[in-house]
């Protein structure tokens, strides 16, 4: 038995044939036609068309950015695609002739796919964090997925952090992705090699002395040389990843708290100054079991894993 996974972004379309037991056997990836919405979903469907042939395929799971509907049909929503209330469901299934297809929250099926396959497996209670150009995340209670009551939860990266702090895309201010997040590591850096140039010249040799040019690769390799400068951009991310893991907590009470997306390939360099917040920020943190930060287990296939699963449990 095969599912079909496709993680759909802003600038490709990942799609993989999925095992039960989370194997990717085949894979594909196309550019993101994002001129409309019916671009987005031919782009879609041509990439699970390229898989369909040498495998006997059920189900079709989406991993999508943004509002998902409860019912995991719609996307009310989405920041980088040209989606608004738009059918993904029904024009899918409609177009490949499959009627298993669910819709879900792009960091809800990497989560998902964690609890399952990942650094989470074996664990019902999960808070998972995807560091990329924003922050998003998934809460797994009780072994479920947590939803909502509109298909809206688990947006924490729109927790707002910091009274009257940076403007946020979302058009509120002081966000927690506006400090946990690969544009705000590089909002920052930029700022300096501005402000400071001497403070980032490693960086500007890196970005051809540019400062705007400036991006998280450049910051990563610069730390892993051992630049002081690109090392406390890390650990300020670090920081308040665990500040804000320790209110999520609070309110949670997770068995682990899992890191993934772009920013979690800096490892120890973010989640060491992760863990030292957290543990100095979590509420009556001496009277609780010390909830491990991990770093996600399954990389960039997390979200066609997890869409995949899900999508056979579709009803």
């Amino acid at each position: 038995m095969h599912a079909i996974g496709v993680d759909v972004g802003g600038t490709k379309i990942a799609a993989g044939v999925v095992t039960a037991d989370g194997q990717i056997v085949a894979k594909t990836t196309l550019r993101t036609d994002r001129s409309s919405a019916d671009s987005v979903d031919a782009g879609i469907v041509a990439a699970c068309e390229s898989l369909l042939g040498d495998y006997d395929v059920t189900a079709v799971g989406l991993a999508a950015p943004g509002f998902i509907s409860a019912d995991r049909t719609t996307v009310h929503f989405a920041p980088n695609l040209p989606w608004r209330d738009h059918p993904l469901r029904q024009n899918v299934a409609r177009r490949l002739g499959i009627d298993t297809v669910a819709v879900e929250n792009d960091a809800s099926a990497a989560g998902w796919a964690e609890s399952r396959f990942g650094a989470a497996k074996g664990l019902s209670d999960v808070v998972m964090l995807t560091l990329g150009t924003g922050l998003g995340g998934a809460i797994i209670t009780g072994g479920a997925l947590v939803r909502g009551a509109w298909g809206m939860a688990a947006e924490i990266g729109h927790m707002r952090v910091v009274p009257e702090g940076h403007h946020c895309g979302c058009g509120q201010e002081g966000c927690w992705e506006q400090y946990v997040s690969g544009s705000a590591l590089v909002r920052e850096a930029q700022a300096v090699a501005s402000s400071r140039p001497v403070r980032a010249t490693r960086l500007l040799e890196l970005a051809g002395g540019k400062a705007r040019r400036i991006t998280g690769v450049h910051i990563t390799k610069a730390a892993r040389e051992g630049d002081e400068l690109s090392l406390e951009l890390l650990a300020w991310i670090g920081r308040w990843v665990g500040e804000g893991a320790a209110s999520l907590v609070a309110v949670l009470d997770p068995q682990i708290v899992v890191v993934g997306g772009g920013l979690s390939d800096a490892g120890d360099m973010v989640l060491v100054p992760a863990r030292y917040a957290f543990e100095r920020r979590l509420s009556a943190g001496e009277f609780r079991p010390l909830v491990p930060i991990e770093v996600a287990a399954l990389g960039n296939d997390a979200g066609i894993v997890g869409a995949a699963d899900l999508a056979w449990n579709y009803e």
